[in-house]
């Protein structure tokens, strides 16, 4: 269960590599026993992120606060936490155990058993083969405690260095893109493999990807980047149902993206019609982004849908049809389980809650790849 207490806080995190600012005044706090991801495209500055928050890489400008300490200038080896990185690092020279341990070996008698004044090498010897035997059941490796890592395949691997990690008991655990390496299938059984684990160890991980998928299937909570700065944070749900702007809410998931015009409270103008919607608080007449998830919109009878259109493409997806159609001269996206053949004359039908209006992006850089398709309303 998520502590409410705030564990880590960066405060007005800045950094640039040469003219290219990669972090741009970052404000965020995360908690005690959350799992956090990190999610945006190549080069939004999530890695750099996770670097500062290691150690690895410093800050231009701003705070890094841990447990309420600044830690802005505090080495990598002096802080309560550990990274998992896409490339596993192991040694091959070594077993799976010898791996595992190789950090515990390094430790202090008193650091690894500090209830001990002079603890013998037995009890150091038999305290290293508890821990690192609990962290292979937790990854379901003990049976290869004694194999050399050469013999282990890419996703045993993987669970070998989160154990080497996880041994030394940090508070925070850092995974910078895991699971890249490994085939969907392996993925996506890590992926619930991970949260478990995160949830029995009741410890803080931070997780980097650019996988919508994995964000939204492990998260607590997760933070949006693009170009440096933090768009969203949320959990799953809110950040797919709630986008903040145009780009999250292409980014995460599917999405029909149209200009529109907010006519007045609970009415938007787009493709040529007026949709009811559940909005407000917008200006009269504002110029705003209307979304409308593909999922969400209905084929019906071409005589009582809201428009009027014919299909152009289907695509077999394998729990639905991706469908196009093109209507109002807008070529819509929709998810269907029920298939209509191209060329097939349909209508399209929305309800208002699942019509999301968003005030427009003020930076239009930041409509890049982002399909933003004209309506009339934005003509």
């Amino acid at each position: 269960m998520i502590d409410d207490t705030r564990l880590i806080e960066l405060i007005n995190i800045s950094k640039s590599f040469g003219d290219t600012h990669v972090l741009k005044n970052i404000n965020l706090y995360i908690r005690r026993k959350e799992f956090v991801t990190l999610l945006g495209p190549s080069g939004c500055g999530k890695t750099t992120m996770l670097r500062i928050i290691g150690g690895f890489e410093s800050a231009d400008e701003g705070q890094l606060i841990f447990d309420g300490k600044d830690l802005s200038s505090v080495p990598p080896y002096k802080r309560r936490v550990n990274t998992v990185f896409q490339k596993y690092a192991l040694f091959t020279h070594m077993n799976v155990f010898d791996n595992v341990a190789f950090g515990l070996k390094l430790k202090k008698p008193e650091e690894l058993l500090p209830g001990e004044k002079k603890p013998t090498r037995r009890q150091i010897k038999e305290e290293i083969k508890r821990r690192v035997m609990r962290m292979l059941k937790l990854v379901k490796m003990d049976a290869y405690a004694k194999r050399g890592v050469d013999q282990l395949s890419g996703g045993q691997q993987q669970r070998i260095a989160i154990a080497r990690a996880l041994v030394n008991e940090p508070e925070v655990l850092l995974l910078d893109e895991p699971l890249g390496a490994l085939d969907l299938k392996l993925r996506r059984e890590m992926q619930l493999e991970l949260k478990s684990m995160q949830q029995q160890l009741g410890i803080t991980f931070i997780y980097v990807t650019h996988d919508q998928e994995e964000a939204l299937t492990m998260s607590d909570t997760i933070v949006v980047l693009n170009a440096g700065e933090i768009q969203q944070i949320g959990d799953g749900k809110s950040i797919y149902d709630e986008p903040n702007n145009a780009f999250v809410a292409n980014f995460i998931g599917d999405s029909n993206i149209l200009e529109a015009v907010m006519v007045k409270d609970y009415e938007v103008f787009a493709a040529g019609r007026s949709f009811e919607c559940v909005d407000e608080g917008f200006a009269e007449n504002e110029p705003v982004d209307m979304v409308v998830r593909p999922e969400d919109i209905m084929l019906v009878g071409e005589d009582v849908g809201m428009l009027t259109g014919e299909v152009k493409s289907v695509l077999f997806k394998g729990v639905h049809y991706e469908m196009f159609v093109e209507a109002a001269g807008i070529r819509w996206k929709v998810h269907s389980t029920t298939m209509y053949p191209v060329g097939s004359r349909v209508g399209l039908t929305v309800v208002p809650s699942n019509i999301h209006i968003m005030h427009k992006m003020a930076d239009e850089d930041a409509y890049v790849g982002v399909p933003i398709q004209k309506s009339e309303a934005g003509q």
